[in-house]
């Protein structure tokens, strides 16, 4: 029988020393880190970018199929996205937990492996947080800060007319592995002596248990020296970002049907449950890709790489939203993503 500790028998400032007993520190502006009333971070005349994102047990996560590592791990990396999708890198994170008696100390090691290894790879300090009891389920709370040179941050509201659209990586993955998850769930709670049948789908399940953000993209940008001049990560479907992005800048946008990358594993599965990849594209949410606008004439640099791809370009607000399908038909976009009030698509 696995050891188990009661979260109680060490209490908060034991488990907070626990958590953090091997927490080391790699960037230089991390001046004080975790065990005083707040941390210190030195900025070396960079500008600060914030961002705050929570992750609630039964409405972004299901922990019947989600290992409390990878959940860890995602919880960081969701929030990491966010500062790259400002142009930023990230430096600090801090991490708060509401926690139910139902998770033993060793549980709560397990998430913090997660945790730490998505600092390790990413380069960033766990400067600080805060547990306390939940009633029912897990709460998790990161706080990501970044860096970034004086005004070379990118918004969403900068777009102009006749900038070209791009997205990194592929769409609807992440959706169609927790597609496939909830449908294993489902029937595991039916037949609990059923082994679940990922049927050989590690790349979609992989997308939405162990998402990456995508600091690749922002590193070869840079070192290409194209700067988008309006950005978003695409966590709730790719409609709804690009009316985000246009919202903000004012402008219409035409996406093409056949420049959407999708990975030939999700449109499998998409088929084996008659969806349509398209729309998994559009409204999946949780790509946690990165969507953002550049000027034409960056075309000649970026028209080799194989990080993203050219999706579409932007318009007069007035000639609004529009997708051309692979038959050369023009729809209205409408986006049909994750509503964080409803909880559902």
């Amino acid at each position: 029988m696995e050891e188990r500790t009661e979260i109680s028998s060490l209490g908060e400032f034991g488990l907070i020393d626990r958590l953090t007993m091997n927490n080391e520190t790699v960037n230089a502006g991390t001046i004080l880190s975790v065990g005083d009333d707040a941390a210190v971070i030195d900025t070396f005349g960079k500008q600060v970018v914030v961002s705050t994102d929570m992750l609630v047990e039964g409405v972004h996560f299901d922990l019947m199929y989600t290992p409390l590592k990878h959940l860890g791990y995602k919880s960081v990396a969701v929030n990491l996205s966010d500062i790259y999708a400002m142009n930023a890198t990230p430096t600090q994170i801090t991490m708060s937990l509401a926690i139910s008696s139902r998770f033993s100390v060793e549980a709560l090691d397990e998430f913090y492996d997660g945790v730490y290894a998505a600092c390790d790879r990413y380069g960033v300090d766990l400067v600080g947080g805060d547990t306390t009891t939940s009633l029912k389920g897990l709460v998790i709370s990161v706080t990501a800060i970044g860096e970034v040179t004086p005004d070379t941050f990118v918004t969403r509201k900068d777009a102009q007319k006749g900038d070209l659209i791009c997205v990194s990586g592929d769409l609807g993955s992440a959706y169609l592995g927790l597609q496939l998850l909830d449908r294993e769930r489902r029937i595991y709670l039916e037949h609990p002596g059923v082994q679940p049948d990922l049927g050989d789908r590690a790349y979609i399940v992989g997308r939405l248990l162990k998402p990456e953000p995508r600091a690749d993209v922002i590193e070869w940008l840079r070192e290409q020296q194209v700067t988008p001049t309006a950005m978003i990560d695409v966590s709730d479907g790719l409609s709804s970002e690009v009316m985000h992005i246009c919202r903000q800048s004012n402008l219409g946008a035409v996406l093409y049907e056949d420049k959407l990358p999708i990975h030939q594993e999700a449109r499998e599965m998409a088929y084996e449950f008659k969806l349509d990849p398209t729309t998994c594209a559009l409204s999946g949410g949780e790509d946690y890709e990165l969507l953002f606008t550049i000027k034409q004439e960056d075309y000649e640099k970026i028209n080799t790489q194989e990080l993203f791809s050219v999706i579409g370009y932007t318009t007069e607000a007035s000639e609004g939203l529009h997708l051309v399908t692979k038959q050369g038909n023009k729809h209205a976009l409408v986006a049909q993503g994750w509503n964080a009030f409803e909880g559902k698509k």
